[in-house]
């Protein structure tokens, strides 16, 4: 099978691709650069051998969109390019209603000129907002507070129409909690531009000395310690659970959505104590006010990846934190920038 893999040269999407050539998916990248780096489609090829074809493309050139995947031809894709701060996306709503959306309209575009029936979409637990049913499962319904989280949601509706006036295609929504970790082999990780907007690129840096200290935005939540907990889910579990969507999607059609998480939720102050442990070192951080936007706390069921897809998370937080201090001290500086 042949995936087109948008948005490939970011954190999650390097990810995914070292997951779909190992599992032998012929895999092509298109990329703006605007997030993602060249030099992690470098080190995917270092990590698996393998040769990546790149192309640099905005996809909100719908004309070169369609060309480019009228000359590549996939039997899937797997769509990541995406703005994806949740907190820039409250400042900058029109950026991000364009630029999601434009995207993924041309993608789909490109994929009915090709006959391209399988789209695995990359959703967020955004979607579900401040819901009080927690933990998630997929029927809870949608009530986004952002407008990424928006974005993700309407993007849901759209695939949903389009499985019910085509009955052959197959549109997969996954639905991230919070990707976090790095590949084992320590060469490809996620390597936030300017002041990360993630707890664990924030964490990471502080431990090596790039930043003073972690702020912890609120310690008043009604959770086990105050702060804000979440679902942390290690970014190569996360990029196996792509592996089985496609698999599934090879042989079935319409539309599905699936949490990809633990399961579980950690704090974030138990976050900072567990990385605390794998770096050897305390890190500073200073308790402050709440973030608009933030939710006290976002766990899901994910019972349904498991019996559906035949995928569950395996690594815990501590796996979790080894791999991310791995990634930053071999690479304190982040990726080489682009050229």
């Amino acid at each position: 099978m042949k995936v087109l893999v948008t948005g490939g040269a970011g954190f999650i999407g390097s990810h995914t691709t070292v997951e779909l050539l190992e599992a032998g998916f012929d895999v092509v990248v298109v990329d703006d650069l605007s997030l993602g780096k060249y030099s992690a489609i470098e080190a995917v090829r270092k990590i698996t051998g393998k040769e990546v074809p790149f192309v640099k493309l905005d996809l909100k050139d719908e004309k070169a969109t369609i060309e480019l995947m009228e000359e590549i031809k996939p039997d899937a894709v797997v769509h990541f390019a995406a703005y994806k701060s949740v907190h820039e996306s409250i400042s900058q709503p029109l950026e991000y209603y364009k630029n999601n959306m434009e995207s993924g309209f041309n993608v789909l575009a490109g994929m009915k000129k090709t006959g391209c029936r399988i789209l695995v979409f990359s959703s967020s637990a955004t979607v579900y907002g401040d819901n009080p049913e927690i933990p998630f499962d997929e029927s809870v319904p949608h009530a986004p507070t952002t407008a990424y989280g928006r974005t993700k949601s309407q993007f849901e509706f759209v695939m949903r129409d389009i499985c019910t006036a085509d009955e052959n295609f197959a549109g997969i929504a996954l639905r991230y909690f919070n990707p976090v970790g790095a590949h084992e082999s320590g060469m490809i990780g996620e390597d936030s531009r300017g002041i990360p907007n993630s707890l664990f690129p924030y964490i990471t840096q502080v431990a090596v000395g790039r930043r003073e200290k972690l702020f912890v935005f609120g310690n008043d939540y009604d959770t086990v310690d105050g702060s804000g907990v979440r679902d942390f889910i290690h970014v190569t579990d996360l990029a196996r659970g792509h592996v089985a969507a496609l698999k599934w999607a090879e042989h079935n059609s319409g539309f599905e959505a699936f949490n990809l998480g633990q399961g579980k939720g950690e704090s974030v102050l138990e976050v900072i104590a567990a990385f605390e442990k794998a770096c050897g070192k305390p890190l500073p951080h200073e308790i402050v006010g709440r973030r608009s936007g933030d939710v006290p706390a976002s766990i899901c069921k994910a019972e349904k990846a498991e019996k559906v897809l035949g995928w569950k998370a395996e690594m815990d937080i501590d796996k979790i934190c080894q791999d991310a201090w791995r990634w930053q001290k071999m690479n304190p500086n982040g990726l080489k920038d682009n050229e």
